[in-house]
């Protein structure tokens, strides 16, 4: 088996592939046959370069045509990628060096900087650059399901990142969520707008959606709601991936409109909220239906397209995958999920049952609430209060763009809810707004879960993957 075989060359040659947007503004349609072309002669050139089956190759760069074809030249030769965000600096980078040790690193020239701070033992190919396919193409390796394919890092929201190794087999298995959750089509244009790096990424930029014979769209610029909302309009987008945060910034920054071609909406990574649901719903007529999965695991639960929708559940888990809630936690038979990973590159392999280490609440009908993680848990006075709902009681007010919540040391109470906010533009952070912001929160849930502490920051501090980082407002780094 060979996704590039299977899935890339099996495709009509003249099928659309991907729209690439260009960060100077350009557009450029590339067909199945030109995909198929650029990456195996690419693949030739790494061969060239001494990369060989199983070793890895580390890509560093925005979303680009030559990250998609560098991906597909390391599966044509049964190499490993190692997709990295632009985001990373040179002290992220060294750790990931240092842990794989790549046989090569394909860069964007305006990375270079940065990732010469880092000091890669090893080729470097930057990109743009047309020699790199002048190569003749090489050879598919014929791979089995637990060969390795890609290595992704954790997001680190508590603790080190870690490198999960995922194997053939977690290509193949994203036809489960990219029908049940993405809902992804024959003749779609599904735009993923997550950066490389991120799992969710690594499979639905482009694995999942050619897998179910959709076409992709690449954006290659920082993230602006005006603008997003403006290309999905013009391009035509018929299936949308964001992150959570990306959703709430444009319902707070963007004039949300009608979208009449955009069909399928999801997010996934955090909760996303009912009140920015429900604002996409009115604004767009498109609800954006949650999921949740983890980088070792794939996804794993989702709202289906078929379902009633629960604005605000994770969903339920996909058809065939097993799950139970042992004192709160969910917990996964790794057994029933296609994508489950192989191990962590430091050589420990998964074992048992999985604990997700997230905890939920299940209602009558089998949807999930996701409730944060356990270790997030805040015990005030003996109660524990989980963020998320402060968090969604926050963010139900008008004025809050994004809200966390953590626990701050208390004398008396042992610790005590701190909220971090997040203000739309028009609203000026005061004594008088704390107050009501406190009186908000409880008046949406339990009254002693409200935040007797609240400040005002610009922006929330988020992993590469858009995930809270808790931790960094802890104050625990």
């Amino acid at each position: 088996m060979n996704y590039v075989r299977d899935v890339v060359e099996a495709a009509p040659p003249t099928r659309l592939a991907m729209i690439e947007l260009t960060r100077e503004g350009q557009r450029r349609p590339w067909s199945f046959g030109e995909v198929a072309d650029r990456s195996a002669r690419l693949a030739g050139t790494l061969a060239a370069y001494g990369v060989r089956r199983g070793d890895v190759v580390l890509t560093f760069m925005g979303n680009r045509a030559e990250w998609v074809l560098s991906m597909l030249a390391c599966l044509r030769l049964g190499a490993v990628a190692l997709p990295c965000t632009e985001q990373l600096r040179a002290k992220d980078l060294r750790v990931r060096l240092e842990r794989t040790q790549p046989a090569a690193v394909v860069a964007d020239v305006r990375n270079l900087d940065v990732l010469g701070e880092a000091q890669p033992a090893c080729p470097v190919l930057a990109v743009p650059d047309e020699a790199l396919f002048a190569s003749d193409p090489a050879p598919i390796a014929d791979m089995a399901p637990d060969d390795g394919a890609v290595v992704i890092f954790t997001s680190g929201t508590s603790g080190e990142p870690k490198a999960a190794l995922h194997g053939v087999r977690y290509l193949t298995g994203q036809a489960l969520q990219a029908r049940s959750w993405l809902d992804a089509r024959p003749g779609d244009l599904v735009w993923c707008t997550a950066a490389a790096g991120w799992s969710k990424s690594a499979r639905n930029t482009f694995i999942a959606p050619w897998m179910c014979g959709a076409s992709v769209l690449l954006h290659d610029a920082r993230f602006d709601a005006v603008e997003r909302l403006e290309l999905l309009a013009r391009e035509r987008v018929t299936v949308l991936c964001m992150s959570p945060t990306e959703y709430r910034v444009m319902a707070s920054r963007a004039d949300l409109r009608p979208l009449p071609d955009l069909r399928s909406a999801v997010a996934a990574g955090e909760a996303l909220g009912a009140d920015t649901i429900e604002h996409w719903l009115l604004a767009t007529d498109v609800s954006v239906r949650d999921g949740f999965g983890q980088t070792e695991t794939g996804a794993l639960t989702a709202i289906r397209p078929t379902e009633p929708m629960r604005a605000g559940s994770m969903g339920r888990p996909l058809p065939g995958i097993v799950t139970e809630i042992v004192d709160g936690e969910l917990v996964v038979d790794p057994a029933s999920v296609p994508t489950f990973f192989l191990r962590y590159l430091d050589g420990a392999a998964p074992g048992g049952p999985w604990r997700t280490g997230d905890r939920v609440d299940v209602d009558e009908d089998g949807y999930l609430w996701h409730r944060g993680r356990l270790d997030d848990v805040i015990i005030s006075s003996g109660y524990r209060i989980s963020p998320g709902e402060v968090e969604a009681a926050l963010l139900s007010h008008p004025v809050v763009a994004d809200a966390a919540a953590v626990a701050a040391p208390d004398r008396e109470r042992g610790a005590v809810v701190r909220a971090v906010v997040v203000l739309r533009d028009d609203a000026t952070p005061s004594a008088s707004l704390i107050a009501e912001l406190q009186d908000h929160v409880k008046r949406q849930t339990a009254p002693y879960k409200y935040p007797r502490l609240v400040e005002f920051v610009d922006e929330l501090p988020r992993t590469a993957s858009g995930k809270l980082r808790r931790a960094a407002l802890r104050g625990e780094g």
